[in-house]
């Protein structure tokens, strides 16, 4: 379970996260939303541990323990992983290495060459990391390593933006095997915290919570989907006078 305490948030001397309380049980995912700048990708980078977000109030808990001062290795190995939206290109590090390096710290076996097969990474396996890569296929590469992960809590930034509809189909199917969504909700074990602008996710997620942040605030929680069909009706501003309920 991950546990959010009025969680106040700086980078760089500029309050970017102001009082967040949310709470993850095990087994659920829960959908973001938010404009832009309103401080969704600084959410996922201070849980995932990045040392320019800086906690100047408030905890964070994930299985009980406390994450305030852990790095972000350590992290990782409590079982979060996290999908960026714009991952750096790192030269001289091919693919299959890193998914191998992933592998060895996880325990977790997969058969690369058919999960590059299955993700329509084959000829990319041998590649520097995202060097050359399309949007689509940055988002699948992210993916496979995440698989090679295997997290418990798993943290998506958008992970539909850039991709075309094709690529969507297949990325939603893998990411709801990822998150076993296809298991009796009784059993579920892995929990995710995904953002989100165009609502694509939500068709193959079935999320049990969605949120609004805005200016740093978590404004309102509700049912993902109704919520997102608000917004999409009356944009975020109607969400400031929305009430948790």
């Amino acid at each position: 379970m991950l546990e959010i305490k009025d969680l106040c948030v700086s980078i760089y001397g500029n309050e970017v996260l102001k009082g967040i309380n949310l709470t993850i049980p095990d087994g659920q995912t829960h959908i973001l939303f938010g404009p832009n700048g309103s401080g969704k990708t600084s959410l996922l980078m201070t849980l995932m541990g990045y040392p320019q977000y800086k906690i100047t109030k408030g905890e964070i808990k994930y299985d009980g323990v406390l994450l305030n001062d852990l790095a972000i290795d350590a992290r990782a190995r409590l079982g979060m992983g996290v999908f960026f939206q714009r991952p750096p290109i790192i030269k001289g590090m091919k693919l299959n290495d890193v998914l191998k390096e992933i592998m060895k710290k996880s325990g977790v076996d997969i058969n690369i060459e058919k999960g590059a097969q299955a993700l329509k990474l084959t000829g990319l396996i041998g590649r520097d990391i995202n060097s050359g890569f399309s949007g689509g296929e940055i988002k699948r590469s992210e993916l496979m390593q995440l698989f090679a992960q295997n997290p418990h809590f798993v943290m998506l930034d958008e992970p539909e933006s850039g991709v075309d509809l094709e690529n969507m189909v297949m990325l939603g199917g893998k990411i709801r095997m990822l998150l076993g969504r296809d298991i009796k909700k009784e059993e579920r074990k892995k929990s995710a915290l995904i953002i989100t602008h165009t609502g694509y996710i939500l068709d193959y997620v079935d999320a049990d919570a969605g949120y609004t942040l805005l200016n740093g605030k978590i404004q309102c929680k509700h049912d993902a989907r109704v919520l997102f069909e608000h917004i999409q009706k009356h944009g975020f501003t109607e969400c400031e006078l929305c009430r948790e309920t």
